[in-house]
């Protein structure tokens, strides 16, 4: 019994260690090159496509929302309470 053992470790730590993925990944760098690079009139951050432009706006509309809260909770700490 102790002998199985050994030989299991022995087959273990003798197995090759393999660092190469199991699938290439096809280099995409020169073809966003071309797409960021083009001159469109669109800034950068917006030449990404339609998931870029949601990002931009739902980031915009939080920050003018966020904004408009913060200048109303001021405006009402600033406000002292009636009291009856």
């Amino acid at each position: 019994m102790l002998q199985s053992h050994e030989e299991a470790l022995r087959n273990v730590s003798q197995r090759t260690i393999s660092t190469a993925p199991c699938r290439q990944i096809r280099n995409r760098v020169p073809e966003l090159q071309k797409i960021f690079q083009e001159d469109n009139g669109l800034p950068v951050h917006l030449k990404g496509g339609i998931a870029d432009v949601l990002l931009y706006r739902a980031t915009m509309t939080l920050s003018v929302l966020g904004t408009v809260y913060v200048v109303y909770e001021l405006f009402m700490a600033a406000m002292p309470k009636k009291q009856k």
